[in-house]
């Protein structure tokens, strides 16, 4: 049958799963809730868009009958609801008009619309860099929780990614913490920087959770950035808002280094987040040469106090206030037995660092003032 291609329902299913938070979305243009599909002799190409990312994957087709290579547009929403209600091997044969898909005895048909009528699409990649894509997305989930979805101020709903000659840097901050990891496994002679949306990043984490190939691409298209797969090119534009000067703030002059058992901190952490009910009161913690007291108080529904052994901590005794959950969100991201944290006073962040094989960690978390609490 002329102008017919055959595609298997699973992994074809993935690629349009992969689209539908892009062409789900609303936008100006209706054009945007359908996905280009691009039909060659040996190779399926499939577009989506909304105006800010963009995800391109290749299917590679066995068993296609077509005089010469064609496009057309169909509901990107359409396409996965009725193929994922599909089985097996699915035949598609394209008329002017519609698509048509048969697997086993089911026939079916879907509107299509002409090509030309599709947004226009990031082309010519320039790459400029091959990264491990287990360690990127490693990297990335370092850093990414810590994202806001809608912050007032623009800047923080990213993650900035800065590439120097010596390492590569993904921070993220949403005012009250800051989460950074650094590797100098990847550089670049000319240094670049670059404000990532946070949908972007989640969708590029999704791609290489799923992605067969080990290895992802980094490269620039236009002023969009492209992250590369085997089977996959992922383009988002970027944040144009200047991300907050940190390295300030990172300074440890003055800083007195102490460690603990992790496992020990964040089950006390989550004691004290329980008598949370939903309000915003702090935590005291009171350091000491060689033991930390943890005490919190909630008028409405009870009291905490414990107690927790720390070594190499040879400052003076300080009080200092934290919420929970704001040090808990970050301390995920540490694997090692025992945390080694650094502190000032009470009016000074807590940063915890970490070295884990060719990366290191670290998470900020400003204290509370007295004035900020209300229990």
């Amino acid at each position: 049958m002329e102008n017919s291609f055959v595609i298997e329902q699973k992994p074809f299913m993935a690629i349009l799963s992969s689209m539908q938070p892009i062409c789900t979305k609303r936008t100006t243009l209706d054009a945007t809730s359908y996905i280009l599909m691009q039909v060659g002799h040996k190779e399926l190409v499939i577009k989506s868009t909304d105006l800010e990312i963009s995800l391109q994957a290749s299917y590679i087709l066995d068993g296609t009958s077509i005089a010469s290579p064609y496009s057309f547009m169909v509901s990107g929403k359409r396409m996965f609801d009725l193929v994922k209600e599909l089985d097996g091997t699915i035949t598609c044969h394209v008329t002017d008009q519609q698509l048509m898909l048969r697997a086993g005895n089911v026939n079916l048909s879907l509107n299509i619309k002409d090509a030309q009528d599709f947004p226009p699409f990031p082309e010519r990649i320039e790459n400029l860099m091959q990264l491990d894509g287990t360690f990127l997305l490693d990297m990335l989930g370092k850093v990414a929780f810590l994202i806001p979805q809608n912050n007032a101020n623009p800047a923080l709903n990213g993650l900035f990614l800065e590439i120097t000659n010596k390492a590569m840097k993904m921070t993220t901050t949403d005012g009250h913490c800051l989460a950074q990891v650094s590797t100098s496994k990847y550089t670049l002679d000319e240094p670049k920087k670059w404000l990532l949306p946070r949908r972007a990043i989640f969708e590029v984490k999704k791609l290489l959770e799923s992605a067969e190939s080990s290895h992802v691409f980094l490269g620039l298209c236009g002023n969009q950035l492209v992250f590369s797969g085997e089977s996959f090119n992922f383009f988002t534009k970027l944040l144009a808002d200047p991300f907050p000067q940190y390295e300030t703030i990172l300074q440890k002059k003055g800083f007195k280094p102490a460690t603990v058992d992790r496992s020990h901190l964040i089950k006390t952490l989550r004691r004290s987040a329980c008598l949370l009910s939903g309000q915003f009161i702090a935590t005291q913690f009171g350091f000491m040469p060689h033991e930390l007291k943890v005490s919190m108080d909630n008028k409405e529904v009870g009291q905490l106090t414990e107690k927790l052994p720390i070594a190499a901590f040879d400052g003076e005794a300080l009080d200092i206030r934290f919420y929970a959950p704001y040090l808990l969100s970050g301390l995920q991201a540490f694997s090692d037995e025992n945390l080694t944290f650094y502190l000032s006073n009470a009016s000074r962040p807590i940063i915890f660092e970490a070295d884990h094989e060719d990366r290191h960690i670290l998470y900020l978390v400003m204290p509370v003032s007295p004035t900020a609490t209300q229990s």
